[in-house]
C-alpha cells in the first residue's frame, strides 16, 4: 500500500498522470487527495472524477480477465485458495449482479469476486454494468471525502479498512440472517 504522505507529494507534483495508475493501486486514498488537491485548485475536479472512475473499471477488468484465463499465479499473489473462487464462481452464476455490486462496495471483499466473475464467465457487458453502477457512487463518496475532510487525507487509510470490515461483516450478518429465515 502507499502511504498518504508519499501519494500526496506524487500527485501534487505529477497531476493527473499519476492519479490513474495510482488509483489503480490504491484507488480510495488517492481519489480523496486527488479531490483535495482539486479542492485546492492543484486539479481539475471533473478530470479527477473520470481519472479515477476509468482507473477503477480498468483494474476490475484486469481482474475479470485474469479470472476468466486462469490466472492461478494472481491467485497466489492475492492470496485468493482456488475453493474460494469455485465457491464464488457458482454463486456468481446464480447472481451476478447483487453479488457483484454488493463486493464492489466492500472495499475488501472486491478482488476476489471480480477474479471469480471472470472465472464464472460472467458476461463481460453486466460484469462492467454492475462495476460501473457501483464504481459511479462509491467515488462519488470518496470524492466528497476529499473535497471537504481531504486535509485529514492521513487518517483516512484506517478509517476505510474499519469501514470495510464492518461493511463486510454486516453483509455477512444479514446474508446469515436471510438464510435462516423461512
Amino acid at each position: 500500500m502507499i502511504g498518504p504522505e508519499l501519494a500526496l507529494s506524487l500527485v501534487a507534483t505529477h497531476g493527473l498522470a499519476l492519479v490513474a495508475p495510482l488509483a489503480l493501486i490504491e484507488g480510495p486514498i488517492i481519489t480523496v487527495i486527488a479531490a483535495w488537491l482539486a479542492q485546492q485548485q492543484v486539479l481539475d475536479l471533473r478530470l479527477v472524477l473520470l481519472t479515477v472512475v476509468l482507473a477503477d473499471l480498468a483494474g476490475d477488468a484486469l481482474l475479470y480477465l485474469a479470472g476468466r484465463g486462469g490466472g492461478r499465479r494472481l491467485m497466489r499473489l492475492l492470496r485468493v485458495r482456488e475453493e474460494r473462487v469455485e465457491t464464488l464462481a457458482l454463486r456468481l452464476r446464480g447472481s451476478a449482479a447483487k453479488v457483484l455490486i454488493l463486493a464492489k462496495l466492500t472495499h475488501a471483499a472486491g478482488a476476489p469476486v471480480l477474479f471469480a466473475a471472470g472465472a464464472a464467465r460472467v458476461p463481460f457487458g453486466l460484469f462492467m454494468l454492475c462495476n460501473l453502477a457501483a464504481t459511479l457512487p462509491k467515488t462519488a463518496v470518496f470524492v466528497a471525502l476529499g473535497w471537504w475532510f481531504g486535509s485529514s487525507y492521513d487518517s483516512f487509510g484506517g478509517w476505510i479498512a474499519a469501514a470495510s470490515v464492518v461493511l463486510v461483516l454486516g453483509v455477512v450478518l444479514a446474508w446469515l440472517i436471510a438464510r435462516r429465515s423461512p
